[in-house]
């Protein structure tokens, strides 16, 4: 039976690409590609909960690629940790995927080609799919560079679907600056091999220790710096609020939802695995500070739906890297529960978003009302998302927050106090911000939005251009009767919220679940005798 689950470990990966593979194949055939890519992800989901429930019952499952002597050839391994990310992900992946059909074949039947995906779009998006699962499974640090890789060309590609000029300046900036954090994390991957002899990262936490001080901590700052910009980590995420808004929906939502969480799960493993007696333990609680409470403070002061969320992406960013900055099984356990859960929420609320600027044409706060009178579940499924990201009782947010507060508190220094201060303000700013958007886009009538001839073209947000209203009656085009949102579109957000949902009815032994992960990522051993044979653990 081991034998054979362990077969599984590279279906993630293999799956998507030769679903990308027929996809592009049948390019001229548009229900064959989405029939091609929808069964390769639901294969993916059904191959990771297996891997779920196999690594928590038997313990990491490695396979080793090619022909080479162990630990010279490439190894996928699948534990907890990895198995847990793969599940979410593959959900989300699967979910976003209906949307954006429900989305293609909406702008179809309205004969509005500009949102529609091109044919390009399903094997691009199955080739982001198995980066993904490859950075997830990668058992060496230059597999997990190339992971990083499949994932920049093939977002790059998708974050500038349809050629506008706005989003080839955003995915400018994102290519950009993802070459720069993949540059830092190559010269990072040859420092390793020249101190160490290896990228194998279960043979690294043995040979690390045995490092000059010195060299280890050049180390650790090199490749945690590459992670946190991949992360969005204060201060090296200002690209991002700019990055995703100008995208499509879909590509959006499966971008906030997944590529930052990416370079979490990477510094997860670098703080774990490598370099568990940390001497920037501090730096990264400063870090974690500082990006919760200057991320909330930039989606309080923005106006347009999009960047609101962009900001609270980051923001939320800081309260996983508080978790791991605690160093300890409480704090890690919080931190895995918080990336299972703000993957679902944040994509959700992208997606929701999505239906928002179809509904209203805009998503600038300024220009919109009405939206609970034109469609009363669009509304349900905002306010919901929103106060579970918001962490209000007894949601997942909430239970995930408790988690990292109640392991700050148990730590006790200064430092930690100070973050558990940090994190119930950004909450309550979370819950601030979002309250805005209900207030102003969804609860006041159109009676009450603002009227006026102000263009919003160049918006910021990512909302559509708008010329200058002459008549001050037309300069919010929101229809307030009830209105039908494109059914696929709508079951695809609300299975996603309702995922969110599920987190919070099985938190009990989730949370129980991502305990034993930490465990397992704070001990090592169980990584390491899994991966490695006896005669090569020195």
């Amino acid at each position: 039976m081991n034998l054979h689950v362990t077969d599984l470990v590279p279906l993630p990966v293999l799956l998507p690409l030769l679903g990308a593979a027929l996809a592009l194949a049948f390019r001229r055939s548009p229900r064959l590609q989405r029939g091609v890519s929808i069964a390769a992800l639901a294969a993916v989901v059904a191959v990771a909960g297996v891997l779920v429930w196999q690594t928590d019952v038997s313990g990491p499952q490695v396979l080793w690629l090619g022909a080479w002597q162990e630990p010279l050839g490439i190894s996928l391994v699948a534990d907890r940790l990895s198995a847990l990310m793969l599940l979410v992900s593959a959900i989300v992946t699967l979910l976003v995927l209906v949307f954006a059909i429900g989305q293609g074949q909406a702008d179809s039947d309205d004969e509005n080609e500009s949102e529609t995906p091109l044919t390009i779009f399903h094997p691009t998006y199955l080739v982001l799919s198995a980066g993904v699962s490859n950075a997830f499974l990668a058992g060496d640090l230059f597999n997990l560079f190339v992971g990083f890789e499949i994932l920049l060309f093939s977002s790059y590609v998708l974050i500038t679907l349809g050629g506008s000029a706005a989003r080839i300046h955003a995915g400018t900036t994102y290519v950009v600056v993802s070459l720069l954090s993949s540059a830092l994390f190559l010269v990072g991957i040859a420092a390793v091999y020249a101190a160490t002899g290896t990228v194998n990262m279960a043979q690294l936490s043995i040979r690390i220790g045995d490092l000059a001080p010195g060299v280890a901590l050049v180390l650790q700052l090199c490749l945690l710096t590459a992670f946190a910009i991949k992360a969005a980590v204060f201060p090296m995420s200002a690209w991002l609020p700019d990055s995703y808004p100008t995208a499509p929906a879909p590509v959006t939502a499966v971008f906030a939802g997944l590529l930052t969480k990416v370079g979490v799960y990477a510094i997860i493993r670098l703080q774990t695995l490598l370099f568990p007696e940390s001497p920037l333990q501090g730096l990264l609680m400063w870090a974690a500070l500082l990006t919760m409470v200057i991320g909330i403070l930039g989606a309080v002061s923005q106006s347009g739906l999009k960047r609101i969320l962009s900001f609270t992406l980051v923001s939320h960013i800081g309260y996983m890297i508080f978790g791991i900055a605690l160093a300890t099984p409480e704090g890690t356990a919080g931190a895995i529960f918080y990336v299972a859960h703000h993957i679902t929420i944040q994509t959700a609320l992208f997606l929701i978003t999505g239906l928002v600027e179809r509904l209203g044409g805009t998503t600038s706060l300024d220009r919109l009302g009405g939206l609970a009178v034109a469609s009363p579940v669009l509304a349900t499924l905002f306010f919901v998302s929103a106060m579970n990201l918001s962490g209000i009782p007894p949601l997942s947010g909430f239970l995930a927050k408790i988690g990292l507060l109640h392991a700050g508190i148990a730590v006790g220094t200064p430092l930690a106090w100070l973050l558990v201060v940090g994190g119930i303000v950004t909450s309550l700013l979370t819950l601030y911000a979002l309250a805005k958007v209900w207030s102003q886009a969804f609860w006041r009538t159109l009676a009450d939005a603002p009227r006026g001839a102000e263009t919003v073209a160049g918006l910021q947000d990512g909302t559509l251009d708008v010329e200058p209203a002459t008549d001050p009656a037309t300069a919010v085009a929101v229809d307030t009767s009830p209105r039908a949102l494109p059914r696929t579109m709508l079951g695809a957000t609300a299975a996603m919220t309702a995922v969110g949902l599920l987190i919070t009815l099985v938190a009990g032994p989730l949370f129980a679940y991502t305990q034993r992960a930490a465990t397992d990522l704070m001990d090592r051993d169980p990584y390491v005798t899994s991966v490695l044979p006896p005669e090569v653990r020195r």
